[in-house]
């Protein structure tokens, strides 16, 4: 199953909404092997949950938006 290890949820089951709601995910914790990021409710703010973030997949992340930008590879979120 580490097909899944990188996955970020766009939606979760709410129980004070009683269904399924998008989420945002906010930095939480920054420790010096990982990060925690919280996914919140954007119906009514809840926690509905957490990822944990390990420094490697860190890096690699980093160096892969690195390559990108060094490529000419333009983010469409970018004027």
């Amino acid at each position: 199953m580490s097909q899944f290890e990188n996955l970020r949820a766009s939606s979760l089951y709410c129980n004070k909404c009683a269904k399924a709601m998008p989420v945002r995910e906010s930095l939480l914790l920054v420790l010096p092997d990982k990060e925690i990021h919280d996914y919140l409710c954007t119906g009514c703010s809840s926690s509905l949950g957490h990822r944990e973030v390990s420094s490697g997949e860190l890096m690699l992340s980093r160096s892969a938006m690195g390559r990108r930008r060094s490529t000419g590879m333009m983010s469409p979120f970018r004027p």
